[in-house]
């Protein structure tokens, strides 16, 4: 019988990256009450890993506001995924008229491989208006002893060093009026016992984003970022063990995990122009009301108090 903490059916996948197509219930990547407003039409955007979870969800909202998109995903393991993202795109980018959407096959790891990401956009679609760096990889683990050489340069490479690499090389095909996104997560803040090396991506994630703000003030660029809380998405099964999947979300007063459409939006107002202009070395954190004392303390230095 389950218990009342119980959020979602026992599952896992035994590697890395996860596939949606797998889950259930499947993530949900549509809000069909949300009306778009061209907020992005016109634009340029690059997006890795959405094929799936947040990142998919981004890509379609991002079509919907009126975006040519390009996304990246894992050749093989994603191949499905890619397609079925394809397909909700292509559906978003007929509504707003945008360009044909395309799925770039691609390993992260290096930076001759994330250049070939940018100049691949490029080639296809000219100068990038909006780069989303988004792909992540996370493995569980108890014990810091546990945590291998390899494992590390893995999380490593794809969490911050392939954001840091991508951005080198699309901020060459940027102009004044571009912005960068990137996703980070609450445990930036809060930390993950059982996640200790990615944990640390992504507060290195919320330090680079900060970082690059400044350098390309001048530039005309903003660059901000999303630190979603716990968020229905392949990279939860792939990695928790199933105890800890069937109460995903438990731990946040909403006392439930969110869902990608609810975390799209965040994206959508950091690369509008329209709505963001005066943001930049910002974050957003849709997460459910995760611990937000800390946040605001660990952000501001200052203590949340009453009528705050």
């Amino acid at each position: 019988m389950a218990s009342e903490d119980q959020k979602f059916p026992p599952q896992t996948q035994k590697t890395q990256p996860g596939k949606q197509y797998l889950m259930h219930p499947l993530p949900i990547s549509v809000n069909p009450i949300y009306k778009p407003s061209d907020k992005l039409f016109g634009k340029v955007a690059l997006v890795t890993g959405g094929d799936s979870g947040i990142g998919r969800a981004v890509c379609y909202y991002f079509a919907l506001e009126g975006a040519t998109v390009a996304f990246t995903y894992v050749k093989g393991a994603e191949d499905k995924d890619a397609e079925d993202a394809l397909t909700l795109i292509r559906k978003a980018a007929k509504e707003s008229n945008a360009g044909e959407p395309v799925a770039i096959p691609a390993n992260l790891q290096g930076e001759e491989k994330c250049k070939e990401v940018v100049d691949k956009v490029v080639s296809h679609f000219g100068p990038i208006d909006v780069l989303v760096n988004n792909a992540g990889v996370q493995y569980y683990k108890e014990n810091i002893e546990d945590i291998t050489e390899e494992q590390l340069r893995m999380t490593f490479e794809i969490n911050i060093f392939a954001y840091i690499f991508i951005a080198k090389h699309a901020i060459k095909h940027m102009k004044e009026g571009s912005c960068i996104i990137n996703t980070a997560s609450v445990l930036a803040y809060e930390g993950e016992p059982n996640l200790v090396d990615y944990s640390a991506t992504k507060g290195a994630i919320v330090t680079f984003t900060r970082s690059l703000a400044l350098q390309l003030i001048k530039r005309g660029i903003r660059v901000n970022g999303v630190a979603p809380g716990p968020i229905w998405t392949p990279l939860q099964v792939a990695s928790y063990p199933v105890e800890t999947v069937v109460t995903f979300g438990s731990d946040v007063p909403m006392d439930r995990a969110g869902q990608p459409f609810e975390v799209a939006p965040s994206y959508v107002f950091l690369a509008s122009n329209e709505c963001s202009s005066y943001f930049t070395g910002q974050f957003l954190h849709p997460n459910g009301m995760f611990s937000m004392q800390e946040i605001v303390l660990l952000t501001t230095g200052y203590p949340v108090t009453k009528g705050q």
